[in-house]
């Protein structure tokens, strides 16, 4: 079913970002399963239903996760998601962030307005202070996508994450609610 701009969160000229809902599986399992070339060896999201609703419950029900996805406004169609996971309060405010683009809206900077929209949601509405991407080091696109959104490169980290049956190295990519108002 495509979604009218009022369900959205934020919105930018042609996406607007919303809460993942279990009713996306259908569209998200199928434009995953279309982006595989795309996505490996670098992403994994779920293409089939029980995959999509053990994805799905994490993001709606961990307090510690909030999932969205980037839709163009043009139809409604998913372009992509975005989570913010480790979610922490109190003293540090932060949460590391997740994406991918779906193969139908890759190269076409609808990924890089729906990030910078999740950015502002998540420095406004959620009041959060620090984000951070962990991108693997040979990821050109999602290392582009994450500097052309602001992010400063603040570190180097081995054997960070266990991704396709290996622990793999990530550079560490952050910005911050200050980096956001110095730059207006």
């Amino acid at each position: 079913m495509p979604h009218t701009s009022s369900r959205f969160l934020a919105e930018g000229p042609r996406v607007g970002i919303r809460h993942i809902t279990y009713e996306d599986g259908p569209e998200f399992t199928a434009r995953a399963r279309e982006s595989k070339e795309l996505h490996q060896p670098w992403l994994f999201p779920p293409d089939s239903a029980n995959g999509f609703a053990a994805f799905a419950q994490r993001l709606i029900e961990d307090p510690t996760k909030v999932g969205f996805l980037v839709c163009e406004k043009d139809g409604g169609a998913i372009a992509g998601y975005i989570n913010i996971n480790n979610i922490v309060e109190g003293a540090f405010l932060s949460g590391a962030l997740g994406y991918g683009a779906f193969a139908h809206a890759a190269g076409r900077g609808l990924m890089r307005e729906g990030l910078g929209l999740v950015v502002r949601y998540a420095f406004g509405g959620m009041r959060l202070h620090r984000l951070e991407i962990n991108v693997q080091p040979a990821n050109a696109a999602s290392i582009g996508l994450a500097r052309s959104c602001g992010f400063r490169l603040e570190g180097y980290s081995p054997d960070m994450l266990y991704i396709d049956g290996a622990w793999r190295d990530h550079e560490r990519w952050a910005i911050t609610a200050e980096m956001i108002r110095k730059a207006k």
